[in-house]
């Protein structure tokens, strides 16, 4: 079912002075993004993604949590299910994702960039997953790319303090136009009694 109300030119403008203030001087105000998850490895080779799944479920912990809360087994979040399968589940778990920004931000994203309008749900899953890796094998759908599109000027990377550098170093010597910055993310060291992986001597 094609949507044609839902998201559109003043979704979220709620006022005549929201449609001004966004219109004449932030629509086209670059983005200045000071704390996101792209991989700073994924920038620097500037990956083409093969699926929507690697893009949208590989490392989005947000959709994760609401998968497990939507009672979805493990396989089909972080496990070894098909790329296909895990897609499909985020899809059967997106209806109950109503009014939380999740919903907003999945059905922005494939109006924005894949010009699709549907809802998406668990019926129609496999053909909008088939229609956006089409359009990913697009070269204007690299990492570099999509980062240009959206008019992106600074990122700034999620880094653990012991991250290495090296990919950060590789994007500033090919003199990638938009700035790549590390962030400093010592959650490990804080909260020391959530992380199993923490070494205790």
């Amino acid at each position: 079912m094609a949507n044609q109300h839902f998201i559109n030119d003043s979704f979220l403008l709620h006022s005549e002075t929201a449609k001004k203030l966004y219109n004449d001087f932030a629509k086209n105000e670059p983005i200045l993004d000071y704390h996101n998850h792209l991989s700073p490895k994924d920038i620097a080779e500037d990956r083409q993604f093969k699926t929507i799944t690697q893009i949208w479920i590989e490392g989005d912990h947000y959709k994760w949590r609401a998968m497990r809360a939507n009672g979805i087994d493990e396989k089909y979040i972080t496990g070894n299910a098909s790329d296909l399968e895990k897609f499909k589940k985020w899809a059967e778990t997106v209806p109950y994702t109503l009014r939380n920004p999740l919903y907003h931000w999945t059905h922005m994203e494939l109006k924005l960039y894949f010009g699709i309008t549907e809802l998406l749900n668990g019926d129609n899953a496999e053909v909008i997953y088939h229609k956006c890796n089409e359009l990913l094998q697009k070269r204007d759908y690299s990492v570099k790319n999509l980062l240009r599109k959206l008019n992106v000027k600074v990122v700034g990377t999620t880094d653990d303090p012991s991250d290495d550098l090296a990919f950060h170093k590789k994007i500033q010597e090919d003199n990638y136009e938009i700035k790549v910055l590390p962030s400093f993310r010592p959650d490990k060291y804080i909260n020391v009694e959530n992380h199993t992986d923490f070494l205790v001597f």
